[in-house]
């Protein structure tokens, strides 16, 4: 039987999806609750195998030690700490990463 990780979504990361669906549902609202629905399938996914996926890379630059999973044009971006998933973000891919998203 696999591990199973305890997965957290901050606050900023529950802004991104709620962001994103307003942003979404301005053209199509169900296609915006199909996206959440999604994108929240792939958030608790992490819970079985969240070192599977790459570590970001700006982690170097950033000083920060944190893996994406990709959605489509978004990465949904999280740390790993003991048996705990803390996504910390779920940002489009064109955006560019500095320090400043990752504050709390």
């Amino acid at each position: 039987m696999r591990r199973k990780f305890r997965v957290e979504i901050s606050l900023a990361a529950q802004a991104d999806i709620r962001s994103t669906h307003a942003y979404i549902a301005a053209d199509n609202p169900q296609a915006a609750d199909r996206w959440v629905m999604r994108i929240e399938r792939m958030i608790m996914r992490l819970e079985t195998s969240p070192l599977a996926y790459e570590v970001i890379p700006e982690a170097i630059e950033l000083r920060v030690n944190h893996r994406q999973k990709l959605f489509g044009n978004y990465r949904i971006i999280y740390r790993v700490e003991d048996d705990c998933v803390f996504v910390v973000r779920v940002i489009h891919g064109a955006r560019l990463l500095d320090q400043s998203l990752f504050s709390d």
